[in-house]
């Protein structure tokens, strides 16, 4: 009887054991399904991070184009990539290049456009003695390939909650006033046909002496200094284009100079 009683017992081991081998297998191939499935998935995800990373290579006049764009500021009075907003009298440009030719866009450039005798309205500057040839054809360029994104050419972000002068200091450099005046406003820059040949710093004593209360620096920034027509360099109205509170910023930073 108890060789007949360990017959069911030995049968319910095995039974047993032939369970858990089976757990085993079950569990052995689910893990091989999630780790082939997984592996898959991340092919998939990388070959697709890849792919979007990737962009088609930008023109070199194009791309320097779009960053001589934001060094000489054209996007503070014309919009970001020329398209407008900022002011009524300030046209866009994203459809300037159908309408003008490149003889047309290179004499604007050069000469500047605008109501010269009118300081409460926006005046595009003479660069013709500031940009060089290959700039301005850079800058028609990306002008006639529709004003693209491109990567970092970008103007600077301006720092909040540091300072009126740490933000003047980069609203200098935004809104190319560093092009003209000289870095740390040292001046310098040739500008033959005026009495004086040369762009006027910022800093020193004569310019302490002639701008001495915050009233008059703000006053000249608004108003430009057209002194004449091209190819005489001239300042840009900013009246209606900058806000009172970066003019402000603008003005503490000058009173940092030498």
């Amino acid at each position: 009887m108890a060789r007949q009683r360990d017959i069911p017992a030995a049968v319910a081991e095995a039974a047993i054991v032939l369970i858990v081998l089976f757990l085993a297998f079950v569990a052995a191939f689910a893990g091989w399904a999630v780790g082939h499935s997984t592996r898959h998935t991340r092919t998939v995800t990388v070959a697709g991070a890849a792919s979007s990373s990737s962009s088609a290579p930008i023109d070199p006049h194009v791309a320097a184009g779009a960053h001589d764009f934001s060094q000489f500021a054209c996007a503070q009075c014309h919009g970001d990539r020329g398209r407008g907003g900022v002011s009524p009298d300030v046209p866009a440009l994203s459809g300037v290049a159908s309408q003008l030719t490149s003889t047309r866009l290179r004499s604007i450039i050069d000469h500047g456009l605008g109501e010269s005798k009118n300081p409460t309205k926006p005046y595009m500057p003479v660069w013709g003695e500031v940009i060089s040839k290959q700039q301005v054809s850079d800058l028609i360029a990306y002008l006639r390939a529709g004003l693209p994104a491109v990567p970092t050419a970008e103007p600077p972000a301006i720092p909040q909650g540091q300072g009126l002068a740490v933000e003047g200091a980069t609203l200098y450099v935004r809104d190319g006033c560093i092009n003209c005046h000289g870095p740390n406003g040292l001046g310098g820059v040739p500008n033959p046909q005026s009495p004086d040949k040369r762009i006027p710093s910022l800093s020193g004593v004569a310019f302490r002496k002639q701008f001495n209360t915050d009233a008059k620096i703000i006053a000249v920034i608004r108003s430009g200094s057209v002194i004449g027509r091209a190819p005489i360099v001239s300042m840009p109205h900013w009246g209606g284009i900058i806000p009172n509170d970066q003019l402000n910023a603008l003005v503490a930073y000058l009173k940092t100079l030498k």
